[in-house]
């Protein structure tokens, strides 16, 4: 790997060498895992390369091949696992200089990869009235083609559902990397051969994506003196066909009050609280429900003063992934699992086993046509050993955990690399020059899943990297 002469063969596409830059923009959100930050917190590119059009990542793809360099495409860093992390050095292939709005049609949109998603709205809102169906709670910074490769769903997919469902992403167009790198455009069943892949089997360059009528949403908080309370609750509005919303998620006490700052004028002591955004047509129909079940409407946006709109966040910024970061920056030894509860006796049973050492969170969303409780709860972490247990017990009761303490796509259980995939990588990175590290399957097949032992990627050793 000579990184002067892939450099050489660049022209004049943008490049950064800064040390403090490039370590910079050779990270992600990793460090929510104690665990992650352990075993990569040394790791760092030699270069960032920032491409300004296809026809330049193509250059970056073929000098890559050419000289044996690897290649991490990263959009705005937003992740969590480690996805835009080089394990094996090389190029950070930098993606947020190709941000344009391509096309706007009113029933879909289609933009380049690094079009930050509050962005397109904003454009797609003003052109057709539409929005994208769903986002994560970075919203505000995450890029298009990084939320394809490296999400699942968010805001939204209380309605929606996520990524990985037909007909959420409508093309994609990825770039190889090759001798002469390709264009592909990507459609249908295609299109999940490199949703959720990091980037390990092709560049994904532009999206086209299905829009959803847009609303002034309004942002609720409701609280109830009981999590399972507010949990039915939140199961009850995911479950209404005509309450239209956007965002239902609960926290059980006292998250609310120790991690949400900025609305603590508006919060009782000891109660667990359901977030919602509601379509403003939803409203009365809400309040009644809020009502029926006894809840406590503790903030209502469009009652509240222009002062205080501007003052507090939007709920999406407390929810998701963004609850772990406010909680994080309280106490930095807060992290996190994603889970799933099939039914909510199953989340009332491990709420009884564990307690205030797993504070609560749940995002409602659909999935193939049913509402499930999502989890995300924080974990007062005390060792890797006790996290093991932790997702041990999970899935002894019969819980889903995706393993946010693990960098590979196969490990998180978000997504099993199949025969297609593989199939797809030896035909559009033939040299394994993309994200290397990341897809067991492909560094290392016979890697036994079933030995209750994590992956660790050569790269990471730095005998072997060297």
């Amino acid at each position: 790997m000579t990184i002067s002469a892939f450099r050489a063969d660049l022209g004049d596409i943008p490049v950064d060498d800064h040390p403090r830059i490039v370590q910079q923009r050779s990270r992600d959100h990793y460090w929510y895992s104690p665990v992650l930050k352990a075993k990569l917190d040394h790791v760092t590119a030699e270069i960032v390369v920032s491409p300004r059009s296809n026809d330049e990542v193509g250059t970056v793809l073929a000098a890559a091949y050419r000289h044996g360099v690897a290649i991490t495409p990263r959009g705005a860093g937003t992740g969590n696992y480690g996805q835009a992390m080089p394990l094996l050095g090389g190029a950070m292939l930098n993606l947020m200089n190709m941000d344009k709005v391509l096309e706007i049609s009113k029933d879909r949109v289609r933009a380049q990869a690094g079009a930050v998603m509050e962005k397109i709205d904003e454009q797609t809102k003003a052109c057709v009235g539409g929005e994208l169906r769903f986002h994560p709670s970075t919203y505000r910074m995450a890029s298009i083609g990084g939320f394809i490769a490296g999400g699942s769903g968010g805001v939204g997919s209380v309605r929606w559902g996520g990524l990985r469902n037909l007909g959420s992403i409508l093309g994609l167009k990825v770039i190889t990397c090759e001798a002469e790198p390709r264009e592909l455009d990507l459609e249908g069943e295609d299109i999940l051969k490199v949703a959720h892949a990091y980037g390990t089997n092709g560049i994904i360059v532009e999206a086209e994506m299905p829009l959803a009528a847009s609303y002034d949403w309004v942002d609720m908080v409701v609280g109830f003196d009981d999590f399972m309370a507010a949990s039915r609750f939140a199961h009850g509005v995911a479950s209404q066909d005509s309450l239209l919303v956007k965002e239902v998620s609960t926290y059980a006490a006292p998250i609310p009050e120790s991690y949400f700052n900025r609305h603590k004028p508006y919060l009782k002591d000891g109660q667990s609280v359901v977030l919602l955004m509601v379509a403003p047509v939803a409203l009365a129909a809400m309040t009644l429900f809020i009502e029926h079940h006894q809840g406590d409407l503790r903030y209502r946006a469009d009652t509240a003063s222009e002062d205080e709109r501007k003052r507090l966040p939007p709920v999406y910024e407390l929810a998701w992934n963004h609850t772990t970061l406010r909680a994080l920056k309280v106490d930095p030894t807060i992290t996190y699992l994603q889970t799933r509860y099939p039914t909510i006796e199953h989340l009332e049973h491990i709420i009884g086993l564990l307690g205030d050492e797993l504070p609560m969170h749940i995002e409602m969303t659909r999935q193939d046509g049913l509402v499930t409780f999502s989890g995300l709860p924080l974990v007062r972490y005390t060792s890797e050993a006790r996290l093991e247990e932790i997702i041990a017990i999970h899935e002894s009761n019969g819980c889903n955990v995706f393993n946010p303490h693990r960098f590979t796509l196969e490990e998180g259980g978000m997504k099993r690399t199949d025969q297609k995939q593989l199939d797809f990588k030896r035909q559009a990175d033939p040299k394994g020059m993309l994200n290397p590290g990341k897809m067991i399957a492909w560094e290392n097949p016979d890697f036994d899943f079933s030995a209750g032992k994590a992956w660790l990627f050569d790269g990471l050793n730095p005998v072997n990297a060297a």
